[in-house]
């Protein structure tokens, strides 16, 4: 019995590759607006940090809320030749890709505050509120209807991950070398111009990985829309989403989980050039979390083998948290013994990153196993919801630290001012991760021994 499977070819590596491609290019985007987007306004537009933080916050909340928007349209999308989910991705590759590179217009630089802010409002809620959001949920829920076998999702997950690891390491590795330059005091500065060189180069090849993931999967898995098992309308997914233990415990740690690593990446563009004053640490940096992560998507599979993925998770939150603050403790100004605790750091940060996608599934498989039914898109939907409003929280919070911390341009090296962005860089994570653990712990319901009950269960079912 095909269970619903297409005969087109077995799932194989042109799938991984492909799935990969489309991440690559999401997160090159994703990465340059989150590491730079803030210092670009705060430092080049001239832009007070409270006043971007707040924008910023703002556009992320109306993001959030086009996420669950969009996974409905995801949901009651009818089937097509070339699938469910893929379509999305050939219909947005070029507005996203075009309005990501519009955000960095440098050329307004001279502009009035007020041409500045609503170019910058404008761009940043078409970038992140419509075509981001109309490209990541369909790209994320396209998962299940490229196979139905557990083990191939997760190799799809891994593959995720390594493509989100191997963008941000371009972005993190690669950019502080290019878009800086020292000005005649000495201190590192972020150009401008270069900024929107970048913006474009990496727009233009973002395009080009969207459509190689296109090309490069298949869905073979038909899965039906919501109007062939009734209409089901935003409110009432919503409502079943605030009545679903697991949805909810797992939106609030990611709510918690972006405003730490707001804290943690999002203030690198401050920390390296104006704390440590290296932007080539920042450079290393990248390398070194990348290799990090790298290992430990491998070293995390025998861990969550053995004690679930709510375990690991715990345990590797616990560990990134406790290194931030012995990091706190130090006050290091030495960059080499920065490098060892970001190593340590990403060693935690690097099994939340291979578990996190594969979280989503579990919740999917919990709800059918519960009600019978399928909510693939509504439910990726929710969480993408989750990461927005988390970043959008990020942004409002790192703002107005900055803000409190008297960051200015002209401020930016004062000993008072980079000490405080030490602070905010090591602290907000740190205790944002505890957090993590509190609810993972206490309020998460899927455990390892009911994972694998579900996938049981699912199992009998469909061969059936």
């Amino acid at each position: 019995m095909n269970n619903g499977l297409k005969k087109v070819r077995p799932f194989g590596l042109t799938d991984n590759v492909g799935y990969m491609f489309g991440n690559i290019g999401a997160d090159l985007v994703f990465g340059l607006c989150s590491g730079f987007l803030m210092k670009f306004y705060t430092d080049v537009m001239a832009v007070p940090a409270a006043f971007v933080g707040i924008m910023m916050m703002v556009a992320r909340v109306l993001d959030a809320v086009t996420d669950i928007g969009m996974g409905q349209i995801c949901d009651k999308s009818k089937e097509k030749e070339s699938g469910k989910f893929r379509p999305w991705i050939r219909r947005i590759a070029g507005p996203l890709a075009l309005s990501s590179f519009l955000m960095y217009a440098v050329w307004f630089q001279d502009m009035s505050l007020g041409f500045k802010v609503v170019w910058m409002f404008v761009t940043y809620m078409l970038y992140g509120s419509v075509f981001y959001t109309a490209f990541i949920v369909p790209y994320g829920s396209m998962a299940t209807a490229i196979t139905q076998d557990p083990t191939e999702r997760a190799s799809l997950a891994n593959m995720r991950n390594i493509g989100g690891t191997l963008a941000m390491c371009v972005i993190n590795v690669a950019l502080p070398l290019i878009v800086y330059y020292k000005n005649d005091s000495g201190n590192q500065v972020l150009s401008g111009t270069r900024m929107a060189v970048v913006a474009a180069g990496i727009s233009i090849i973002a395009f080009v990985l969207y459509m190689a993931c296109y090309y490069m999967t298949t869905e073979r898995v038909k899965l039906p829309s919501q109007s062939e098992n009734g209409e089901q309308s935003v409110l009432r997914n919503i409502k079943a989403s605030l009545n679903n233990r697991a949805t909810l415990s797992l939106t609030l740690v990611v709510i918690i989980y972006e405003i730490g690593r707001q804290g943690l990446s999002g203030m690198a563009a401050y920390f390296y050039p104006n704390y440590l004053g290296n932007v080539q640490a920042q450079s290393a940096a990248g390398v070194i979390e990348t290799v990090v992560t790298l290992v430990m998507t491998l070293a995390v599979v025998p861990m969550v083998r053995k004690f679930g993925k709510r375990a690991a998770s715990s345990i590797g939150m616990g560990f990134s948290a406790a290194m931030l603050i012995i990091c706190n403790l130090t006050h290091t100004h030495s960059a080499m013994v920065w490098l060892v605790f970001d190593a340590l750091i990403f060693v935690g940060l690097g099994i939340w990153a291979s578990v996190q996608w594969s979280l989503v599934g579990d919740i999917v498989d919990d709800t059918e196993v519960r009600t019978g039914t399928r909510a693939d898109g509504g439910i990726y939907g929710a969480f993408s919801f989750s990461r927005k409003l988390g970043q959008a929280l990020s942004s409002g919070v790192c703002g107005t630290l900055l803000s409190i911390i008297g960051y200015t341009t002209a401020t930016a090296a004062d000993e008072a001012v980079v000490n405080g962005i030490f602070s905010v860089t090591t602290l907000v994570p740190a205790v944002a991760y505890i957090c993590m653990i509190v609810v993972l712990m206490t309020l998460y319901p899927l455990s390892k021994k009911r994972v694998e009950e579900n996938a049981a269960i699912l199992e009998e079912r469909h061969s059936k």
